[in-house]
């Protein structure tokens, strides 16, 4: 959609909405636009496998240490 468009929408909903509705309508709209977009949260497997990974390489002198850092 243009920004013409987006614009018209915009000062048609000023013109026709109260301003409670305006406050309703933008909180719906970030919990659309976020809904997608929400992280899940990590499982025990994963954080286990990140620290298994990670002892792995620390005792394959794979990691770098604080002075190389």
């Amino acid at each position: 959609m243009s920004s013409t468009a987006l614009n018209g929408l915009r000062d048609y909903l000023f013109g026709t909405l109260s301003a409670d509705d305006m406050m309703w309508l933008a909180e719906e709209l970030k919990q659309h636009l976020h809904k997608g977009t929400a992280s899940k949260p990590y499982s025990m497997e994963e954080i286990d496998g990140w620290i298994d990974e990670s002892e792995r390489q620390m005792a394959a002198n794979l990691c770098e240490d604080e002075e190389d850092v």
